[in-house]
């Protein structure tokens, strides 16, 4: 079947919604007052009228916003394949009816290839509310630089939509803590945060063994994520042809941060820069820590310490290498490794009093400790290699209809939050940083 002409808005009948949409894009203001709250708002004010779930038999309809350029790793173009793909391969019955993105060209790009794909006509917005404002959206993928995470996230949210947000799940804590507070709110919510580690079978694995108390108290552990190149990491080519104007409207781009005089290296390498990304901490580190936390259930981060600096990637305003070390409420202690300049990391270890968890493999190994040796055995729970980011999609899309939590939950997504943002004051400020989950606050050590 040929796939009829893709759309781009607005249709020729518009909703009372789109036509609601179109004035605050115009007017610049939220669509969705209750996502403009702040931190320690009554969590009435976060409530939104939830939408009618997908029904049995019934087609999930999904929009995406971000599909980035072919000359980065595009996430939102690479989960608009995926899914498009899982459709037809009959793993689950859903399409991307709507994409969003302030690129013309990125946008177009992504229009026409899951127009063709479905063999339907998926219509493009240039403003995210006006897709948001579909009344035949069951839920949203949002793939969109980190500043824009959590405000996008509260306004899908408080549309009725349900959420997958790729990681990190925002900027700052501030942000990270509103955005928990408006999902807490709205119990009928189904919100995942892109953290595809969370579904490999090792770490749930380790997480029965440590309930069991197989390796005794948990005290260390250690994870990295470690990588090189070079000339430097996140140099995605810039194209000259993309710029403020009918090209990209720039200052949607911008949004929650402020106006910007524009430049194509934030453009295009926003990863690279302090105010737009925290880097290796943010980026590659939450894919170790959040498996962790899940598995660890070691309660809130309470004290951060961090230490990085440019070693070889000097013209990067982030750090090229990193060290986290950070204590829990429960007595467990977790250091972290980050590099873009050597590739060479920790083995993933959970050390217990009695035991250790080896999670370096596929599979979870035990091994006691010499003093246990003679009370416990080594064994070897064998674990599956998986397509880790297609499953974490079928999970969240599975969860539409059932209504079952998915896997990378808010507060778990929260906690590694804390961690995410303590480090990286820890490494601006050179000094230590503690929360408080009484309330809710961080301060320094």
């Amino acid at each position: 079947m040929s796939p009829r002409r893709p759309r781009f808005h607005r249709g020729p009948n518009p909703s009372r919604r789109d036509l609601l949409a179109a004035t605050a894009a115009v007017a610049g203001v939220s669509l969705f007052p209750s996502a403009c709250a702040s931190v320690g708002t009554p969590l009435a004010a976060w409530k939104s009228e939830r939408r009618r779930p997908p029904q049995p038999g019934e087609t999930i309809r999904i929009g995406v916003v971000g599909i980035g350029a072919p000359s980065t790793p595009a996430m939102g173009f690479g989960h608009c394949d995926r899914i498009c793909t899982l459709a037809k391969e009959g793993r689950e019955n859903v399409q991307i009816v709507a994409i969003s993105d302030v690129a013309k060209p990125y946008l177009e790009r992504g229009v026409a290839h899951c127009s063709e794909l479905q063999g339907i006509a998926v219509d493009g917005y240039r403003d995210y509310r006006e897709l948001f404002a579909r009344e035949d959206l069951h839920g949203v993928l949002l793939a969109v630089p980190e500043h824009w995470h959590a405000k996008m996230a509260c306004d899908a949210v408080a549309a009725g939509l349900d959420v997958y947000l790729e990681k990190p799940m925002a900027l700052d804590l501030d942000d990270a803590l509103r955005l928990r507070e408006c999902v807490l709110a709205n119990e009928g919510v189904v919100f995942q945060v892109g953290t595809q580690y969370l579904q490999l079978a090792k770490y749930h694995a380790a997480k029965k063994l440590i309930a069991e108390g197989a390796i005794g108290q948990p005290t260390l552990v250690q994870t990295s994520y470690c990588r090189n190149s070079k000339d430097g990491e996140w140099l995605y080519e810039v194209d000259p042809a993309v710029v403020p104007g009918e090209m990209l409207d720039w200052e949607a781009w911008c949004g929650p941060l402020g106006a910007a005089e524009f430049d194509p290296q934030v453009f295009y390498r926003w990863r690279r820069y302090r105010k737009y990304s925290t880097g290796i901490v943010g980026d590659l580190l939450v894919h170790m820590m959040t498996p962790l936390v899940y598995a660890l259930d070691p309660g809130w981060p309470v004290h951060v310490s961090a230490s990085g600096g440019h070693y070889v990637d000097r013209e990067m305003e982030n750090h090229d290498q990193v060290h986290l070390t950070i204590r829990f409420e429960k007595p467990v202690t977790m250091v972290v490794a980050g590099s873009t300049c050597n590739e060479n990391g920790f083995e993933t270890l959970i050390r217990g009093h009695e035991g250790n968890l080896y999670l370096g493999g596929n599979d979870c190994v035990l091994r006691p400790e010499r003093v246990f040796a003679e009370e416990k055995d080594e064994a070897t729970v064998p674990c599956p290699g998986i397509a880790d980011q297609d499953e974490h999609r079928l999970n969240w899309l599975a969860c539409m209809r059932t209504r079952e939590p998915a896997i990378g939950d808010v507060t778990t997504a929260a906690k590694v939050m804390v961690i995410v943002d303590l480090a990286t004051r820890s490494l601006w400020g050179d000094s230590a940083q503690t929360f408080d989950p009484s309330t809710m606050t961080a301060r320094l050590a």
